[in-house]
């Protein structure tokens, strides 16, 4: 089934693409579209890609010390 597009923007970046790549509009805005797709597919939410952090940071044992604005004085002047 044909796809017509009629927004002269989206022409003209099938052109630009279809140029930089050396191929026709069709190719451009197909490879366009499985990349896209692809790239959906393959993103992974926030709170999985920082799952490993947390689970490090907890691992942790509590050293018990208040960390108050005089804790972050003391550590800033060691730098």
């Amino acid at each position: 089934m044909p796809l017509n597009i009629c927004g002269e923007m989206v022409n003209e970046l099938a052109e630009m693409l279809a140029a930089c790549m050396t191929t026709s509009k069709t190719d451009a805005v197909g490879l366009a579209l499985r990349n896209e797709l692809q790239r959906l597919d393959n993103v992974t939410p926030l709170r999985e890609r920082l799952r490993p952090l947390q689970d490090r940071v907890l691992s942790r044992p509590a050293t018990g010390l208040d960390a108050d604005k005089a804790f972050y004085d003391e550590i800033s002047d060691r730098l």
